[in-house]
């Protein structure tokens, strides 16, 4: 295809980053400086890449150019210019990263930008931030020189329907010893992005952090660095400022929320290594993406390595931040990290620090643990799942909705609030907290005033799988299995209603299961009801209720049948009784009847809903129907 200019190609951009151009270029955000941050960012990256590459190959270094980032403002041209000395781009690479997003879930990620008031901190965290700089430029030039290669690019785009990609002129390409220049010419309401004042404030605010220097190059040709270029992790934090953190954790997160949680210390002893990492106050856009990536950054005696070492399990992917080691080789390969037990010791040990600095963040200050769990604690509870090592710990950080008020409860609260005789931590999993407490399966502990946690979180299916135990008392699904409330707390009777009258409960439940056949496993006189007709209950040795339907929605096998139990002394089920032994026409109608009123209760659909409609309707109708003899009116 012909380019603009001799020699140069036209691409089209990938249909998602037009799309995502169309977004920047159209839309005001409230942040547009992040555009100068991720530039940076990028520049750094490159920086960082290139000394990590240099370790095993030297004469990627040879011409003794140092390691910087520049900014220049040129006020004639209305242009500014971000440069680094980093590794550098061929043109496939142009090609490849200015053009394409490389990424999944990225259709989630346009309708999210699409519905933000402020897209500024999705930018960040999606990782496509090089195209913010739409948001001020409507023109843009990248020139990249490939260290060890001869050959410079230029790459051109206006942010409409495609690039341009050509060889760099002579002139262009002595500009460059290696590493990129990003040229953006800026908007007419952009112009203040070449005030220097207001460089250095964005620098100040969000790189400061950057461990390279960043210089500022004035109109007089003069540069002076403007970020202070530390390793924040390797200082004592006693000289730290929280502004410090915050900026810190802003700058690493590609975030605008302030650290829930900030652990920094440094080990010493048989492993070496410096620790600062942060607790976000919300969630990150790609906290649920199916590969469940972790975002600390490994740096061995503050060269960065990698970001995809793995240094925390998967439920802690929420957490940023650095670690620092002195012990592990500069040159180690990313492949070789994956299986190295130095590596694996310092997880270990991380790990079950910050759990237990949540821990104490739980017990010294309730209400900003409480933020946390808000927002991380259906991640963390993956843990109770995926981690047995640390399973007491997650445990104990845990925090539910129950049936006694309305704040989160730890199972230690729990605990410490059982009624005398009970010896079961009772819950009941659901999708919502208004469904389940509307739940019939709760009637008899309610009765009994016994608390019940209320799970709500797709992964409580799961974990709750496990046989686990807190502080000696097992932990007992209600719709699982038997339910023995225990003999010193009594059900109380609904108020107004006499107790429940004897029924021949062989004889009826022989009956109700006949009609029911293999839709149910078995047919039982329940003891969690009261006021309800029916439930459907998981045999003990399969997966719980909301587990299997979980999984059968993604269609795969979900165990036994459910077991129907009955209320032996609501009206309905003596109804069927009274029909057997009259052997009334209408008693598989109220069998169906009571089944389908359990699934409905269950959060399912009736299996034949017409089938359902019809015999509702006929019950319905009779009971609107006054009988022979009766006057449909009063006379006045």
């Amino acid at each position: 295809m012909s380019g603009t200019e001799p020699g140069a190609q036209s691409y089209a951009f990938q249909a998602e980053v037009s799309e995502l151009l169309h977004l920047m270029v159209r839309s005001v955000y409230s942040e547009t400086d992040i555009f100068l941050r991720e530039l940076i960012s990028n520049a750094s990256d490159a920086c960082d890449k290139l000394r990590y590459e240099a370790i095993s190959k030297p004469e990627l270094m040879s011409d003794g150019a140092r390691l910087a980032i520049e900014i220049a403002a040129d006020t004639s041209a209305n242009s500014l210019t971000i440069a680094d000395t980093g590794i550098g781009m061929d043109r496939q690479e142009l090609v490849d990263n200015l053009g394409t997003i490389a990424r999944s879930g990225t259709r989630a990620f346009m309708s999210r930008l699409r519905e933000a008031k402020d897209g500024a901190s999705l930018i960040g965290q999606f990782g496509v931030g090089f195209y913010s700089a739409f948001m001020v430029a409507d023109k843009i030039e990248v020139i990249s020189r490939r260290a060890g290669s001869s050959d410079a690019w230029i790459w051109r785009a206006s942010g409409s329907g495609g690039f341009d990609i050509a060889r760099a002129s002579p002139a262009e390409a002595a500009s460059l010893v290696r590493g990129t220049k990003v040229v953006l010419h800026l908007k007419e309401d952009a112009k203040r992005y070449l005030e220097q004042h207001e460089i250095e404030r964005i620098v100040r605010t969000y790189s400061d952090h950057i461990l390279f220097p960043i210089e500022l190059r004035s109109a007089d040709g003069n540069a002076k660095q403007i970020n202070e270029a530390s390793a924040l992790w390797q200082r004592s934090k006693s000289e730290i400022k929280p502004e410090e953190y915050k900026k810190s954790y802003q700058g690493l997160a590609a975030a605008f929320d302030e650290p829930a949680l900030t652990l920094h210390y440094k080990a010493e002893g048989r492993l070496s290594y410096a620790v600062l990492l942060f607790a976000p106050s919300r969630r990150p856009f790609d906290l649920f993406g199916p590969e469940r990536k972790g975002h600390i950054k490994l740096y061995v005696r503050r060269v960065y390595i990698t970001d995809d070492a793995e240094l925390l399990p998967p439920y802690l992917r929420f957490v940023r931040g650095v670690i620092d080691s002195e012990d592990l080789p500069l040159n180690i390969s990313r492949e070789m990290l994956q299986n190295n037990p130095q590596l694996a010791q310092i997880r270990k040990a991380v790990s079950g620090r910050l759990l237990a600095e949540f821990a104490t963040l739980a017990s010294k200050d309730p209400a900003a643990f409480a933020k946390i769990w808000e927002a991380f604690g259906s991640v963390l509870k993956e843990g109770i799942y995926e981690d047995p090592e640390r399973r007491d710990q997650l445990l104990s950080l845990a925090r539910f909705a129950s049936t006694k008020d309305a704040s989160l409860r730890s199972l230690q609260d729990y605990v410490a609030a059982m009624k005398p005789g009970q010896s079961e931590i009772y819950y009941l999993v659901g999708e919502s907290i208004d469904r389940l407490k509307a739940n019939p399966k709760l009637e008899a502990a309610r009765a009994r005033e016994i608390e019940v946690l209320l799970l709500t979180d797709p992964v409580d299916a799961f974990w709750t799988s496990l046989a686990l135990s807190f502080e000696g008392k097992s932990l007992k699904s209600l719709s699982q299995g038997d339910v023995d409330f225990g003999e010193s707390t009594p059900a109380k009777p609904a108020e107004g209603e006499p107790g429940p009258a004897a029924v021949d409960s062989a004889v009826l439940l022989a009956t109700i299961k006949g009609v029911l056949g293999d839709r149910v496993s078995e047919v039982r006189a329940s003891n969690r009801l009261v006021d309800s007709a029916a439930c459907l209950v998981a045999s003990g040795q399969g997966p719980d209720r909301e587990l299997q339907r979980l999984l059968s929605l993604q269609k795969q096998s979900v165990g036994s049948k459910p077991i129907l139990e009955i209320n032996t002394g609501h009206p309905l089920v003596k109804g069927i009784s009274e029909a057997k032994f009259a052997a009334s026409p209408d008693l598989a109608d109220l069998c169906e009847l009571l089944f389908d009123q359990a699934l409905i209760l269950d959060g399912d659909v009736p299996e034949d809903p017409a089938s359902f409609t019809r015999r509702m309707n006929r019950f319905v109708v009779r009971g609107l129907t006054p009988p022979v003899g009766a006057t449909s009116s009063n006379k006045s």
